[in-house]
């Protein structure tokens, strides 16, 4: 147990993916749980701060421009940036999520009273605290990341759900989508194997309630891509492409209010457990026992139903199925996705 003077300060680092800073929120819900008091930091790669907007129990949020101007030496001078503010606060603890070197020199060079990261992380031998990473069945990412804080006296009881908090102008946006009952559709993903081919996503919008308005969800990037499947889909559904127009906190206020929301295994299934959202969480080449299913509590998995010894291929999805087929998106029946009970 962390015992000081003034409040326990604490920094969380988890510098991946907007999935990966979303379930990062649990682990925020805990250590309040247990620290009413504590200061709360987060460290998160620039482009994932909007997730946090709002957040009602951290102090800061910073940010590490990995990307930036000046080339392939641009994160390195950002790193000793990061480190200049951080060094002087002297953290109680610094729990790092990410098991990549950068972060785990970055942690070591904290100077924080306890540096507690996954044994995974090339630096791991020079934390205080390091804990086993694995995957096993039935343990979540949020488990996972929980097990760090065991090196603070937090060993159970607390929230398990990820959770982010959309602004009340989050809110009134989403409101203006809302005069009907709607389902939300993200059928894009990073990674080609997570991905429900569109001419499935076209044949689900077909067989969805005709009352329903069809919204799909995602990055500027899948703009087209979401114009196309409206296209196929043809001008009798009610169908509306919101890619791009909304931001992170508006999409997860929009999900909160959908009759269904369909997702891929990326970003926007964990928007869903971050908001309590209904979510049918569609997994093509990846499997929940990674650790990544939905957390909803009105939700569930849909999967093909046929044994393949090729699934899973690969813990974060391909480029290309390396067999040719992708059956493990083609098996999957239309009609089990398109029931909403």
């Amino acid at each position: 147990m962390i015992t000081a003077t003034n409040p326990p300060r604490f920094l969380i680092i988890q510098t991946a993916f907007i999935g990966d800073v979303i379930l990062a929120t649990a682990m925020l819900e805990q250590v309040h749980e247990a620290y009413p008091t504590a200061v709360l930091d987060i460290l998160v790669r620039k482009g994932n701060e909007g997730l946090l907007a709002n957040h009602p129990f951290l102090n800061e949020v910073l940010i590490w421009d990995k990307k930036g101007t000046g080339g392939m030496f641009a994160k390195y001078r950002d790193f000793w940036r990061l480190l200049n503010i951080i060094r002087p606060r002297h953290y109680d603890a610094v729990l790092n999520l990410q098991r990549y070197g950068t972060m785990g020199l970055l942690t070591v060079l904290s100077e924080a009273k306890k540096t507690i990261g996954f044994d995974k992380n090339p630096f791991a031998r020079f934390f205080t605290h390091q804990v086993e990473h694995r995957f096993e069945p039935g343990v979540h990412e949020v488990d996972r990341n929980a097990g760090l804080l065991r090196a603070l006296g937090i060993t159970g009881g607390f929230v398990r759900r990820p959770k982010l908090y959309p602004s009340l102008n989050d809110y009134s946006i989403a409101q203006t989508y809302q005069s009907q009952p709607y389902v939300c559709i993200a059928p894009m993903s990073v990674w080609f194997t997570k991905q429900y081919p569109a001419q499935r996503w076209v044949e689900l919008i077909r067989a969805l309630p005709q009352d329903l308005r069809v919204y799909l969800l995602g990055a500027s990037s899948d703009l087209l891509a979401c114009k196309a499947i409206k296209t196929m889909v043809g001008p009798q559904t009610d169908i509306v492409n919101l890619a791009g127009k909304l931001s992170l906190l508006q999409s997860a206020a929009l999900l909160q209010g959908a009759v269904m929301n369909y997702v891929n295994d990326s970003a926007p299934l964990h928007l869903c457990s971050a908001m309590n959202a209904p979510t049918t969480a569609v997994f093509c080449s990846t499997v929940p026992e990674f650790g990544f299913g939905p957390l909803a509590d009105g939700s569930r998995v849909v999967q093909t139903p046929e044994p393949l010894d090729c699934k899973p291929c690969n813990l974060h999805g391909r480029t290309h199925c390396p067999l040719g087929h992708f059956r493990c998106a083609w098996g999957i029946r239309t009609e089990e996705l398109a029931q909403l009970d």
